[in-house]
Formats: C-alpha cells, structure tokens, sequence
C-alpha cells in the first residue's frame, strides 16, 4: 500500500512551505498575543490566490476540485507556520459543512465566495463548556428564526456566516446556515489561550436562518462533519509538532553548555527521540485518515478518531518538550516556543477534546470488532 502523497500534492506542499516562510507569520501571532490584533488580510490574499479556500470544493461550486490530498498538505504547511487565518473554520468546517448536507441553493449561494475568499464561514455546535452530545444542543430554531447561544466559535468574530447546530420546534436537531450579518446575530470575543486563533460567542435573538437538508440523521451529519475535520486538524497538528521538533533541534546543536552542545546530553536526545516517535506515529496515523478522506475504502470515523487522538498527544508532547529543550529561555515572553504552546493547546479543544476522540475510537474499534 502506498501511503505517500502524489507528486503534485507534494508540489502543492513546497510551495505552500515556500510561501508561508515569507510570510513572517510569528510575528502576527506575538502581534496577536501582545493585544494588537491580527494583521492578516495580505496574508489571507495571499492564500486564497494559491486557490486553497477552494481546494476541496468541486469546480462546479467554483472550487478547483483539487481534492483531499492537497487540503491535507495545505492544513499542515499551515500549522507548521501557525498562520494566523480563518481557513480552517472556512475550510475544514463551514465548507464542508454545505457539501455534506446543503441545497443545492445554498451551495450555490455560498460555496463559490468559501472558495474565492469572498466570504469566510464557521461551524456553531458547543453551547459553553461539556461534552460533545444531542442533549448539550439548547438553541432553537422554528418558523425560520433562531434563537440562543453558542461559544466558543472558531473565528465566529469575524465569520460571514455559520452552520449552527440546533432543534426544531419538534426538538429534533437540525443545522442551520445563518449569515452573522443579518438582524438578531450579536459577536463577542472571548479570551482565549491563543488570540492569533480568535474564539467568539454568538448570541441568536430570532435571526433568520435557513434549515440545510440532510438526507442523513441530522446528529449523525454533524458526527460526520467532525470527522472529516479531525483528521484535517490532524495534518495542522503534525505541522506544529514538525516545526516543535525542528526549533528543538536546531537549540540543541547550537546551545552550547560546560563546553559542548547540549544537544549531546542523553537527556536531550532522549526527550527529541520521543517526540519524534510520537511525531512519526501520529503522521502515520493521519496519512490513513488522508486515505478514508480520499477513497472512501476505510472506516472514517475509526481513522478520525485514531489521527485525532495521536495528533493532539504528538503536538502536545512536541511543544512542551520544545520549551524544556529551550531551558530558561523557553519559558520567556519573548521566546517563540510559547507560541506554539499555545497553539498546541488550543487545538486540543477544538471540535472535540482528546477524551471525546478516545471515546470515539473505543465505540469505533467496538463496532468494527462486533461486525
């Protein structure tokens, strides 16, 4: 089985390397820490004229139907350089989101502009902090209009629109499309660990929204939703464990102490050896998810699940080793390593905790052993 990616995905990875290293991305994410806000409108340009907002979206929505294999690559260039944009929430969420189970209206409406950058999108399920479940969804929807609460959203501050999680007057769950500019939408931006990858709270007061018509369960839609996005997120996190185990690395040869690089320590060696263990199994990992997302031969949820639960343990690991490596100036303000502390952190909440992914692993390995 070959599980290497085609030779123009690996292109399309270069040059996404190539270009996102000029982009001094860091930068914008201290910019972002230091409470000044994120300058990333020529970055966003930047990325939506390499045609990756429309990567996974067929050509006939006005994407370039270029596949799963090039968004794969694209989100772990993108978290190896902790670019600080709304493509995952746009790319990995909302698009994906209105392919699953959108009109065709609405596809029509709104894919196009996910596409060409004209319009970014967010996916609303969580109602506050608990567990990812039917019962946790409170907001309501009925005669058109919605109402309730949803936080934390993921780049919900700046979003053109949502797909919200909610139930009908007949307290069955649906989704629904709003656009967060109409009448009855209210943002605000919550604090969070890592400012470069805001985090909102969306308030309904009877806004309008359209129902989005699944022909699945609506719960089992959005299950599907979060799978596909994991193993995305899986491929950000590999980036960022990646670029963790580099910057370590690269200290260690250089930091000279008692007359020789540190890097020649046991200890050290031993810390960058699991990190890299742990790095090599959760790439692995999601590369068998990339397969699920690109044939549809495997069992999705098992490989979401197995490239979630590596990915955020690999990046986790990663990036505090990183900071140890770095000694006492790892733990500074100044040090870049925190940034990716951060970041690690804050991916390991979103769409689902690693205790969710593992418990959905469990029910998954259950069912494929019980068939």
């Amino acid at each position: 089985m070959n599980l290497e990616f085609s030779a123009e995905s690996l292109e399309i990875r270069d040059q996404g390397r190539r270009f996102l290293a000029g982009q001094t991305c860091l930068p914008k994410v201290r910019a972002a820490l230091d409470g000044g806000g994120i300058d990333n409108a020529a970055l966003w340009q930047g990325i939506v004229a390499q045609g990756w907002t429309g990567a996974a979206i067929p050509e006939e929505y006005g994407g370039h139907g270029i596949g799963y294999e090039a968004l794969c690559v694209i989100a772990e260039e993108l978290g190896r350089s902790l670019a600080p944009v709304p493509f995952a929430s746009t790319a990995f969420l909302a698009a994906e989101a209105l392919m699953l189970a959108g009109s065709e209206e609405q596809k029509e409406a709104w894919l196009p502009k996910l596409a060409s950058g004209e319009a970014t999108g967010t996916f609303a399920l969580s109602e506050g902090p608990g567990a990812i479940a039917p019962g946790a969804v409170k907001a309501r929807f009925a005669d058109g209009r919605l109402s309730g609460t949803k936080w934390p959203v993921p780049d919900g501050d700046t979003a053109d629109i949502a797909i919200v999680a909610a139930r009908d007057a007949d307290g069955r769950i649906v989704q629904v499309l709003v656009d967060l500019g109409a009448e009855g939408v209210t943002r605000g931006t919550l604090d969070t660990l890592d400012p470069s990858r805001p985090q909102a709270r969306l308030d309904f007061d009877g806004a309008p929204a359209q129902v989005l018509q699944s022909n699945e369960d609506p719960w089992e839609t959005v299950l599907s939703l979060l799978d596909r996005a994991a193993i995305l997120t899986a491929f950000e996190e590999v980036g960022g464990a990646q670029a963790c185990l580099d910057m370590a690395t690269a200290y260690a040869k250089e930091r000279m102490a008692f007359g020789r690089p540190i890097g020649s320590n046991q200890a050290i060696k031993h810390k960058l050896a699991d990190v890299f263990v742990a790095l090599e199994l959760a790439r692995s990992n999601a590369y068998m998810g990339a397969l699920g997302l690109t044939s549809g031969e495997r069992d999705l949820t098992l490989a979401a699940a197995t490239a979630r639960v590596s990915s955020i343990q690999a990046f986790t690991l990663a990036a505090s080793e990183n900071i140890q490596t770095h000694g006492g100036i790892g733990f500074t303000w100044e040090a870049d390593p925190q940034l990716y502390y951060r970041r690690a952190g804050a991916l390991a909440l979103t769409n689902g905790t690693l205790g969710f992914w593992k418990d959905r692993l469990v029910t998954a390995l259950e069912r494929r052993d019980a068939a």
